[in-house]
């Protein structure tokens, strides 16, 4: 762990990172390549975001390119998107393998890294790496960058302030906006932690990251992973400095 963080540990995570569906069950998934290149599929840019973090940070990564389609990672287990509607109405027992195969283990590596995290220092920041489509249901997205975080929990409000004002600066021009274009405290594996673990020592941040960015041909993209790895870097010193105070 980067000693710059000091008392604050750091996880990233990574659950929609690639749109690979293994071959045992390729064959439910006929017809639907064109969806699993869409963002349905995955989350482009996800994974190249959160290596850059977990490279600037050194801090442990847990990614996967299984597709969502086959299990979201980042759904309670029952959640009715948990699965695509070729794998829900598959038999009972190729999910229940799917989730002991890829869910399960996904799920305790982090769990052990966060807990670990929190042997080693007095907090730990959770840090999962996102991106969403310009445009849904023929609305436009009205975001550069989304910070998802729980609006009760002050330690995550407090960070999410630091970071959305260091984003200000490091980016002037892109439009920052806390709580979207999905609300943090919905379904996820942040809100799985926060069930466990309390406020004062479990930050669950969500980076959503518009889609428009990372499709664009030339510098821009690299350009906009650098600025937000600066930006967390200037985040995560003003908030060791004054992790109560908003910017």
């Amino acid at each position: 762990m980067n000693d710059q963080l000091g008392e604050y540990g750091l996880v990233v995570t990574c659950e929609h990172g690639g749109n690979r569906i293994p071959k045992p069950y390729q064959a439910y998934f006929d017809g639907y390549q064109a969806l699993l290149n869409t963002h349905r599929g995955f989350d482009p840019g996800a994974l190249i975001m959160a290596e850059a973090l977990a490279k600037a940070f050194s801090a442990p990564l847990v990614a996967s390119s299984i597709s969502r389609l086959l299990v979201d990672l980042n759904r309670s287990l029952g959640h009715p998107t948990l699965h695509f509607s070729s794998i829900q109405n598959a038999p009972a027992e190729l999910r229940q393998q799917i989730v002991q195969r890829y869910y399960q283990p996904y799920r305790t590596r982090v769990d052990r890294l966060v807990r670990q995290s929190l042997a080693d220092h007095r907090q730990v920041i959770h840090l999962a790496s996102h991106s969403f489509t310009p445009e849904l249901d023929g609305k436009r997205r009205n975001a550069d960058i989304g910070l998802l975080y729980d609006p009760s929990r002050p330690g995550e409000v407090a960070f999410c302030e630091h970071w959305k004002s260091a984003l200000t600066t490091c980016a002037p021009e892109l439009i920052i906006r806390r709580n979207y274009p999905y609300a943090g405290k919905a379904d996820g594996q942040t809100r799985w932690f926060r069930r466990r673990l309390p406020a004062d020592i479990y930050l669950g941040i969500e980076l959503e990251i518009n889609q428009k960015h990372i499709l664009t041909a030339g510098p821009h993209w690299p350009a906009l992973r650098r600025q937000i790895v600066a930006s967390l870097h200037q985040a995560l010193a003003n908030y060791s400095a004054h992790p109560g105070v908003l910017p």
